[in-house]
């Protein structure tokens, strides 16, 4: 069976990650989200999957390559264009990608599945398709519901008693909302809806396509099921991901590693005296990662593989990526590390490098700048780097 993950766009939501990182290569827990993906989908028999890639597109290639080692095939269509040697992507919308790769050769001719490569999910797709084609649908949304509270957060689905879909809401307030059901972005089809995709133009799936097929009264239908789904929409979505993981109220991602001691999972050959550290799990810390005596990690908190944690340094409800190096006595509490960037839960970001702090937080491969202790002193009190 046929699938398709949509991966093109730029992920602005989810910075400074996605500077470097396409938003389907974000990893939860050292694995990449659209790996889940492709685990899923075989499970339930898409082993024919296309992919469209724009916003660096090669780090998704280069990872999945043709799918074989994931038991799937894969196939890549790129938007955008070479310009002075470098790939510029130019993104022409979700159901203009879908366009793009039936123009080339007719490579959806039955039902397939389309999916959002930036969310956790454990759906039975099987059931899903079953219930799509006993409905004789056209194009089937699977919603979930969600607290009242969370709507405004989504595009609702309004659909009458027999699960046609009936009109969208984009992000209403809780007292306009007509329904709890929301878009997870996730699509079943029929090769029958190219009909009303043109070609060669940028086009959306939820913005475009969707309210067309409603106008004309094609057969289109949305199914609310209860499943596991984990939007990585923005970096408070990520940042909730993690902790899901590590308190293990996501089910069907494992936490990697060897646990060492009672929540605390560890990569291989870290750098630790265990009796002279402080470190209250849930924890994860990557392979060949350095703790300095001293030092203390209060969970739920990841810390990335070949970082480097010096004494006296604290990391509390934080997740700190790959490479860095956190300087004698820094408070992390609530932060994300990522490179050069120190973001909190809300998705700001202070760039450590501009802003002279790359004494407290850099790259674990490099020696960091010397800063006498008064300069060290003044620049934490104006920042608030020691602060919680």
């Amino acid at each position: 069976m046929k699938a398709m993950i949509l991966a093109a766009g730029k992920g602005t939501r989810v910075r400074p990650i996605t500077y470097t990182t396409p938003k389907p290569m974000i990893p939860i827990l050292q694995k990449p989200v659209m790996e889940f993906l492709l685990e899923l989908l075989r499970q339930h028999g898409f082993d024919q999957i296309m992919v469209n890639v724009s916003h660096l597109a090669e780090e998704i290639e280069n990872y999945f390559r043709d799918g074989q080692r994931f038991g799937v095939q894969i196939a890549y269509s790129f938007e955008g264009k070479i310009d002075d040697g470098k790939l510029v992507g130019e993104a022409i919308g979700s159901a203009g990608g879908m366009r793009r790769i039936q123009d080339f050769s007719p490579f959806f001719d039955d039902t397939f599945v389309v999916l959002c490569g930036d969310a956790l999910i454990d759906l039975d797709l099987s059931a899903a398709v079953k219930w799509h084609r006993s409905k004789g649908s056209i194009a089937t949304i699977i919603t979930k519901s969600v607290p009242e509270e969370e709507v405004s957060s989504y595009g609702v689905v309004v659909t009458d008693d027999d699960g046609r879909v009936k009109a969208f809401q984009e992000k209403p307030s809780t007292a306009e909302a007509l329904s709890t059901n929301i878009n997870t972005g996730i699509y079943i089809f029929e090769p029958e809806v190219f009909k009303y995709i043109p070609s060669g133009v940028e086009y959306d799936i939820g913005g475009q396509l969707f309210p067309k097929l409603v106008e004309i009264g094609a057969p289109f239908y949305a199914i609310a099921m209860d499943f596991e789904w984990v939007d990585i929409g923005k970096v408070p979505d990520y940042w909730r991901a993690i902790r899901g993981v590590l308190l293990g109220e996501i089910k069907n991602v494992q936490i990697p590693g060897h646990e060492v001691a009672p929540g605390i999972y560890t990569g291989l050959n870290v750098a630790v005296n265990w009796d002279k550290v402080d470190i209250t799990g849930p924890v994860y810390i990557g392979g060949m990662t350095r703790i300095e005596d001293g030092a203390k990690i209060v969970g739920p908190a990841m810390i990335g593989p070949n970082c480097w944690i010096c004494s006296g340094a604290t990391v509390e409800n934080s997740v700190i990526f790959e490479w860095s190096r956190l300087g004698p006595g820094v408070r992390l509490v609530d932060k994300l590390v990522f490179g050069r960037y120190c973001v909190d839960k809300t998705g700001a970001a202070i760039d450590v490098q501009a802003a002279s702090l790359d004494w407290l937080i850099t790259d674990a491969r490099q020696t960091p700048p010397s800063h006498t202790p008064l300069e060290r002193q003044a620049i934490e009190e104006l920042l608030g780097t020691n602060a919680s």
